[in-house]
């Protein structure tokens, strides 16, 4: 192992003793590579071993995939996040690589942590001695990887695990799109106004038609991108007044791929980025954007982690 990649370490063995609680490396570190969102991962081990060449081929492991699948996110980066496995004791950690390398998620089963804002601050560590053989335990591994992801416009997300644990999550991407990207639920502030709308009002149709006034489908996107304004009228407005709200609201706007999704709802109940990825090709990424844009102007609405047409949406099918 080169001597420059821990240089700031002691030089020695941590004692590992074998028990639990101890530094010993038991599990081997999984790596799942998303190579097409609609089909199972690519998986590779990393076997145990001592501590400092683990982490290493861990680290040297998953920047090399992710690069390889197009990904920027820098080495240093991803080491700060993998010396983050030795709080865990190392207990299951695996690496997640999505959006061709631009999202990498690092699970663990270990303790977890209890106050994720003071993880984020610099300083703050619960670095052990023994830890500190072989990592800096200064509190800044979190905090830099943070400042980092934020100054190039993209995000660190720290939650915890199913059962125990915890997930770190770096993407080139805001949060919001790096959640929709893996898959995760929205955080409250991100959902969408259209599935808070109360059942008594609604929006006013054309008799003649039955499509919603001040509303129309277009093929090609105007210049400017033209999102819903929730304008809803109450009944007992008198018609005149109706069209006049509503000729205020901006069209929606429907381009070739939005144009598919309201396609494919039309004969099915619901669907995801995976679903439309296996029936038109393209990205998943792709296809969470476009279901995000249609849920902005109230087309669709998120259901779990699918996607169904409202009563406006239904209108253009």
């Amino acid at each position: 192992m080169p001597s420059d990649f821990y240089p700031f370490v002691e030089n020695g063995t941590a004692q590992e003793t074998g028990g639990e609680g101890t530094l010993e490396v038991r599990h081997p570190a999984r790596i799942a590579i998303y190579d097409d969102a609609a089909a199972a991962p690519r998986v590779v081990e990393i076997e145990p071993q001592e501590v400092r060449p683990y982490l290493e081929e861990i680290t040297a492991t998953v920047s090399r995939l992710a690069r390889e699948q197009g990904g920027t996110i820098p080495f240093m980066v991803i080491r700060e996040i993998v010396e983050n496995f030795i709080h865990a004791y190392f207990q299951a950690p695996t690496i997640t690589i999505l959006d061709n390398g631009d999202t990498i998620r690092f699970s663990d089963q270990g303790p977890g942590i209890r106050e994720k804002p003071l993880a984020l601050e610099y300083g703050t560590s619960s670095a052990t001695e023994e830890m500190k053989r072989y990592i800096r335990g200064v509190g800044s591994g979190l905090p830099y990887v943070q400042q980092y992801m934020t100054d190039k416009g993209g995000s660190l997300e720290v939650e915890d695990n199913i059962s125990g644990g915890t997930v770190v999550t770096i993407s080139t991407r805001s949060k919001s799109e790096a959640r929709a990207i893996s898959g995760a639920e929205p955080e409250e502030g991100e959902r969408n106004l259209a599935q808070q709308v109360p059942p008594q009002q609604y929006w006013p149709q054309s008799a003649a038609t039955g499509v919603p006034l001040g509303w129309q489908q277009v093929t090609q996107p105007p210049q400017t991108p033209t999102f819903f304004s929730p304008a809803y009228q109450p009944a007992y407005q008198t018609m005149p007044q109706q069209q006049a709200m509503a000729a205020a609201v901006p069209p929606v706007t429907l381009d070739e791929r939005g144009s598919q999704v309201m396609s494919y709802l039309a004969t099915h109940e619901s669907c995801g980025p995976t679903d439309l990825v296996r029936a038109f090709g393209s990205s998943g990424a792709t296809w969470s954007r476009t279901l995000s844009s249609l849920s902005a102007q109230g087309l669709v609405m998120k259901d779990g982690q699918k996607y169904r047409l409202t009563g406006i949406g239904r209108t253009f099918v």
